[in-house]
């Protein structure tokens, strides 16, 4: 789909999380997550939602993918990536953030990757999918170096569907 991104910061081998966190505080990401998603739909597996400080995510649209008969308060739920993709056709973008089930299931589906690349290698249980760099093209890279809030350099990069 044109309008389906994907979000996600990453270790340099792909590393999403561990035990349902994230694998490290950075708030100049967190920052960077805002500014990209706020005013649009971010989707969701019940785990990330599950995981996160305050929910819903204000001034987003949530929508939660879950196999179970579960409400989440202030979420929009569905029950299969269709379903998903089908309530986010008309909108001009909308943000996949986790967790690595969704990512591999909605990958296929992506036009765009704004991936947050930390320049380190964590313990993980949970990790992004393999991009293949034949499919994808990177059109940018911004190098934001460690300082006394984010202890690890990173790139904010974004890659687009070839």
């Amino acid at each position: 789909m044109k309008n389906l991104s994907m979000i996600a910061a990453v270790g340099e081998n792909l590393e999403l999380g561990y035990k349902n966190r994230l694998l490290c505080h950075l708030p100049v990401d967190l920052k960077h997550f805002k500014e990209i998603t706020y005013g649009h739909t971010v989707l969701m597996g019940d785990n990330t939602w599950l995981s996160l400080p305050r929910r819903p995510l204000p001034g987003r649209r949530n929508i939660v993918i879950t196999l179970d008969d579960t409400d989440f308060p202030g979420c929009e739920t569905v029950h299969s990536i269709a379903e998903a993709l089908d309530l986010v056709r008309e909108e001009e973008e909308a943000f996949v953030m986790g967790g690595a089930t969704m990512y591999r299931l909605f990958l296929p589906h992506a036009a765009k990757l704004h991936l947050t690349r930390i320049a380190s290698a964590f313990t993980a249980d949970v990790y992004f999918p393999t991009i293949n760099g034949e499919e994808w093209t990177l059109v940018d890279s911004q190098f934001v170096p460690k300082d006394e809030r984010n202890a690890f350099d990173l790139y904010f990069q974004t890659l687009i569907r070839k």
